[in-house]
C-alpha cells in the first residue's frame, strides 16, 4: 500500500483501469451490474492504492455507519433472538445494520469494505486462517458472537457462561433426586456443546452419579436430535429418569419422542434445556431451561464491532455473559405422580 498521504480518487482509479468513473463507483458501492472481470480489476486497484471511501474518512460525518452481520445455516429462534439484540443496540448507537450469508467471492472482505462495511459481526459462523488473514488485509474488525470453535487469541468475541450452565441445570435435576440424568447436545466438536456437557459432567461427579456411555449423545441443535436422541435413551434397559439438553429444540424433540411413547413430561421424565428462546416458553409444559442472555450478547457485540471500527482497544478478548437457570413446568423430583 503506497506510504504517501494524498488520498486516492475515483477518477485515478478509473483512469488506471481503463473504465469510467460511474463504473469504480458502483463497484465501491457494492452495485452488482459490474461484469466479474471489471469488478476485480477495479477492487484490487482500490486495494493497491490504499482508497478509503469519504464516509470512512471523514471525522464527524452525519452518515450512519454500517455493521455487516453473518449467521450461517438456518434461521431460527435463536439466530432471531441474537440478531435482535444487534439491532437494538445499533437502533441506540445510530448505526444501520446490513444482515447476510458468509460471502464466497475470493475479495469478499474487500467487497464489504468497498461497501462501507465498518466492521464485520459472525454470528455462529467458523473462520478459518485464510478469512481472518483475508479481514486483516481489509483492515475490517471481526466479532464473532457465540463462536462454535475456540476462537483464536487475537479474535473478538462474545459468548456466555456454557460450563457455568450446564452445571446449574444438572445440580437442579440432582436436587429434585435424579441420579439417572442424559446429556444430549449438539456437535461434538462446538465449543459451547463441550461446555455445557463439561458442567453437566462436573456435576454429576460432585454428587458422585454414574453417567454411562450411553446416556451422553451428541447430534445437531435441531428438534430431530432430540427425536432421536431420546428414543435411544428411552430404548436403553435403564433409561434416564431426566434429560440435560444443548439448547431448546433438542428439548422438544425429547418431550415430543416422550409423548409418543405414552410417558408424561415432567412426572416420567424431567427435561431441561439451553437458550431460554420463545420456544421454550412455548412448549407444553412451559420448559425448564438455562437462560443464555442472547439479545445482551448481540448488543455487546455491536458495540464491540463500534469500538474496534473506531480504533479503539477492548478490554478482553473474549467477553463472557452470565447465564441464569429459569425453572419451570418441565421438571419434577423423581418419582412425583
Amino acid at each position: 500500500m503506497p506510504t504517501n498521504t494524498r488520498r486516492t480518487t475515483l477518477a485515478a482509479v478509473a483512469r488506471i483501469a481503463g473504465v469510467s468513473v460511474a463504473t469504480v463507483s458502483k463497484v465501491v458501492n457494492g452495485r452488482s451490474d459490474v461484469a466479474p472481470q471489471t469488478r476485480s480489476r477495479v477492487q484490487d486497484l482500490l486495494h493497491q492504492h490504499g482508497y478509503v471511501a469519504p464516509v470512512l474518512r471523514r471525522a464527524g460525518t452525519t452518515a450512519r455507519p454500517t455493521i455487516e452481520v453473518q449467521f450461517a445455516g438456518v434461521f431460527k429462534s435463536y439466530t432471531a433472538e441474537a440478531l435482535d439484540g444487534i439491532v437494538d443496540a445499533a437502533t441506540e448507537e445510530g448505526v444501520s445494520v446490513v444482515i447476510s450469508k458468509p460471502g464466497q467471492s475470493p475479495h469478499w472482505a474487500r467487497d464489504l469494505v468497498a461497501a462501507g462495511r465498518r466492521a464485520l459481526i459472525a454470528v455462529t459462523t467458523v473462520h478459518t486462517a485464510a478469512h481472518l488473514d483475508a479481514l486483516a488485509q481489509a483492515g475490517l474488525p471481526l466479532v464473532v458472537l457465540d463462536p462454535l470453535h475456540v476462537p483464536h487469541s487475537d479474535v473478538n468475541s462474545v459468548g456466555a457462561t456454557n460450563f457455568a450452565g450446564g452445571l446449574a441445570a444438572t445440580q437442579h435435576l440432582l436436587s429434585l433426586g435424579h441420579h439417572r440424568v442424559a446429556y444430549l447436545g449438539g456437535p461434538a466438536i462446538a465449543a459451547s456443546n463441550q461446555a455445557r456437557m463439561h458442567g453437566y459432567r462436573a456435576a454429576m461427579e460432585a454428587e458422585k452419579a454414574p453417567v454411562p456411555r450411553t446416556y451422553v449423545r451428541h447430534g445437531e441443535f435441531t428438534f430431530e436430535t432430540g427425536q432421536l436422541g431420546a428414543a435411544a435413551l428411552l430404548d436403553l434397559a435403564e433409561p434416564p429418569t431426566a434429560v440435560f439438553t444443548g439448547n431448546d429444540e433438542i428439548a422438544l424433540g425429547v418431550i415430543e419422542t416422550a409423548r409418543t411413547r405414552g410417558l408424561r413430561v415432567p412426572e416420567d421424565l424431567s427435561v431441561v434445556g439451553f437458550d431460554d428462546t420463545l420456544l421454550a416458553r412455548m412448549a407444553s409444559p412451559p420448559l425448564t431451561t438455562v437462560r443464555q442472555p442472547l439479545r445482551e450478547m448481540g448488543g455487546v457485540a455491536l458495540r464491540t464491532a463500534l469500538r474496534l471500527a473506531a480504533g479503539e482497544k477492548v478490554a478482553s478478548h473474549h467477553v463472557e455473559l452470565a447465564t441464569e437457570l429459569v425453572v419451570r413446568g418441565s421438571t419434577l423430583p423423581v418419582g412425583t405422580v
